[in-house]
């Protein structure tokens, strides 16, 4: 029987995929950081750091570029055909999705260069997850959905300067739910299964009669 793993087939474990993916994919691009108040010197090019769901102090995000915050932030679970071709019957399944919104923050003190610096990371993320649209073997890319893309304004009244943002939403196929011991959920009890072990203290013992 399959084992249930909630950090590898979730969207928590699609989080932490794009995070190892996203390290890969920009270790290469040495960015600019800039220089705080306690800092006695001026800080080293570094490559983007990778945040999941929330930046640890939301409120220095300047302390934190350039970085990459990944947030799952809406899925979907539904029965839809499996089968889309003409001429074979179509039957229907359990499929789940989630969407997945990609931060980026770079900073640079020239604006020409910042935007051109927020643009080059992004364009590494597109090319990468297009090339590779499958991550951790179980997750993937949506390409019919498509990969959307924003710049924030970087001037006026709403601009960021001489820090840059953009984000990223791409949609994601979760691997399927297969449905356990089908007899107890008709019933209305609880599936039994004993690799289940986030369920293991919630199953009623076997009714005999099953």
């Amino acid at each position: 029987m399959q084992r249930v793993t909630l950090e590898n087939e979730t969207k928590v474990g699609l989080l932490y995929a794009l995070k190892e993916f996203t390290k890969e994919t920009v270790k290469g691009l040495i960015l600019p950081v800039k220089r705080q108040k306690q800092d006695q010197r001026e800080p080293s090019p570094r490559p983007a750091a990778v945040f999941l769901a929330r930046l640890p102090d939301m409120m220095s995000f300047d302390k934190k570029a350039p970085f990459i915050l990944h947030q799952a932030v809406t899925g979907e679970d539904g029965l839809k055909n499996a089968n889309q071709r003409s001429g074979r019957e179509s039957r229907p399944e359990l499929q789940s999705s989630a969407v997945i919104r990609s931060v980026f923050c770079v900073y640079h003190p020239d604006e020409q260069e910042g935007g051109l610096t927020l643009l080059n990371i992004m364009e590494e993320m597109r090319i990468a997850l297009l090339m590779h649209p499958i991550l951790s073997g179980v997750f993937e890319l949506n390409l019919k959905e498509g990969i959307d893309q924003m710049v924030y304004p970087e001037t006026g009244e709403r601009g960021t300067a001489p820090f840059y943002l953009g984000e990223m939403v791409t949609v994601w196929k979760l691997p399927p739910v297969t449905r356990i011991d089908a007899a107890r959920v008709v019933r209305g009890w609880m599936p039994e299964d004993n690799n289940a072990a986030h369920l293991k203290d919630r199953i009623p013992k076997t009714d005999p009669k099953i």
